[in-house]
């Protein structure tokens, strides 16, 4: 195999499911800004059209392309056909919020002209992509930028290229002008040679906080370039009062372990009170001992495929191992039944006796449990981490949520609901090491265009009425 061949597998038979060459960043940032200035000169009625023809090819696609996306990124078929339908879907929701959040206004006076707000692209943005929503999240990016007017070099992540290659696809049979969306692909150096690369004007990137990082610390000196960051969290899901323990059980399985736990905003963190703790695990560790873990086009459906590669499955039974090493007491064991595939049954571990738990985002089926005496512990708990993506209250009264959602430190807030599963018609994105407080979904429209003031008159009209020798 050449070091220029990037290969993807399947995570559940470990067969080879695709391969391609390696991008050439420089051609394919040279042919972005050729491209670019006729697709921003475009009227925006016809870059709607467009996206909405996109939509279309998806559309006719959809079949396809999630089998494909259960195949490559491990997640069960029913959850892939909802991403797919989540690009379809963020077309019309795009289009909406680059009307609300960019659109134009004037106003006018007939001595002093006319004072104007629009907005303009950017130019060309690089879109860095995730596996664990290979299609989903990516085109959040994507999609918004094209309307604003910006051309896109979209790198996906190296373990789904297959996916990513196949919603270019979808834009180029939609007949978007040659450059205006190519597709990068490539691992850590190809994203690398895009932050860097001096024709890049945004760089737009949903992954790991390390990855994040580390584009921020690259671009620090160039305030030029448009950075956001999506980099996921240390999500807490809180339980207090409530009689309806089997109901906060299912809530607290669907956090943590839809997706195999690879959502950002997936609960890592269950703070329970203290009396509690009994009566909910006895609830919660029947019904996760239920869930099927499995084959992601098998019949009947699972609610969890594998992790992403075996790599991965390694490293999480490591950290696994290494909680319960600091003092964690299992709940319930993350297993691998076959140790050449990864495939992890979720895990359950107590931590709350380990002194210096780590504020690390595990990506994967673990979740933490931190008994608590009371609720004030239970929210500085909460807020014990350097992240602040996403949080959920279950139990309690309006007053209890009220003072629950004043004093916690997240970008998504919800009572009684799972703490993943955000809505793209609203603002998704968090604080700490979880964002740069450039929300994404709805509020993209607001990172992919910049606004730009202007007073205007038909004819120069002008007197300079004191400072003049006469």
């Amino acid at each position: 195999m050449s070091d220029t061949t990037l290969i993807s597998y399947d995570p559940s038979t470990g067969e080879e499911l695709w391969r391609g060459q390696h991008g050439d960043v420089d051609a394919a940032v040279s042919a972005a800004r050729r491209a670019w200035p006729a697709w921003a000169a475009k009227p925006l009625a016809n870059r709607i059209e467009m996206v909405r023809r996109f939509a279309n090819e998806v559309r006719a696609e959809a079949d396809g392309l999630a089998e494909l996306i259960a195949r490559e990124a491990g997640k069960p078929l029913w959850e892939a056909k909802t991403e797919v339908e989540a690009v379809i879907n963020k077309v019309e929701i795009s289009i909406t919020a680059y009307a609300e959040r960019t659109g134009k206004k004037k106003l006018d006076s007939a001595l002093n002209g006319t004072a104007a707000l629009r907005h303009k692209p950017h130019g060309v943005m690089a879109v860095l992509g995730p596996y664990n929503f290979p299609a989903h999240l990516p085109n959040g990016h994507i999609i918004p930028a094209l309307i604003a007017g910006n051309v896109i070099l979209f790198k996906p992540s190296e373990k789904t290229p297959a996916v990513g290659a196949a919603l270019v696809r979808c834009f180029h049979k939609a007949k978007f002008p040659e450059g205006v969306v190519q597709l990068v692909v490539g691992g850590p150096n190809e994203g690398k040679a895009l932050v860097a690369h001096p024709g890049i004007d945004g760089v737009l990137f949903t992954g790991s906080a390390q990855a994040g990082i580390a584009i921020n610390r690259k671009l620090a000196a160039n305030p030029g370039k448009i950075v956001a960051l999506e980099m996921g969290g240390n999500n807490p899901i809180v339980v207090i009062d409530t009689p309806l323990l089997k109901d906060a059980a299912a809530l607290i399985i669907q956090s943590a372990f839809t997706t195999a736990g690879q959502r950002c905003t997936a609960a890592r963190r269950l703070i329970v009170l203290e009396h509690l703790f009994e009566p909910l695990m006895k609830e919660l560790i029947p019904l996760v001992r239920k869930v099927i873990v499995g084959d992601p086009l098998g019949d009947p459906q699972p609610f969890m495929g594998p992790v992403i590669d075996n790599d991965t499955a390694d490293r999480l039974g490591e950290s696994f191992l290494a909680l319960v090493t600091a003092g964690g007491k299992p709940l319930a064991h993350l297993r691998r039944n076959d140790p050449d595939k990864p495939f992890l049954t979720p895990g359950i571990i107590d931590t709350t006796d380990i002194e210096d738990r780590p504020d690390i985002e595990l990506f994967g089926p673990i979740l933490q449990v931190i008994r608590v005496p009371d609720f004030d512990a239970a929210i500085a708990e909460a807020n014990n981490t350097r992240f602040g993506l996403s949080a959920s209250l279950i139990g309690g009264s309006p007053d209890d949520y009220a003072r629950f959602w004043a004093n916690i430190r997240a970008g998504i807030i919800n009572w009684n609901r799972p703490t993943n599963g955000a809505s793209s018609a609203a603002p998704f994105g968090g604080i700490g090491l979880s964002g740069n407080h450039r929300p994404a979904a709805f509020y993209a429209a607001d990172y992919c265009a910049y606004p730009v003031a202007s007073t205007e008159l038909g004819q120069p009209r002008a007197s300079i009425e004191i400072g003049l020798e006469e």
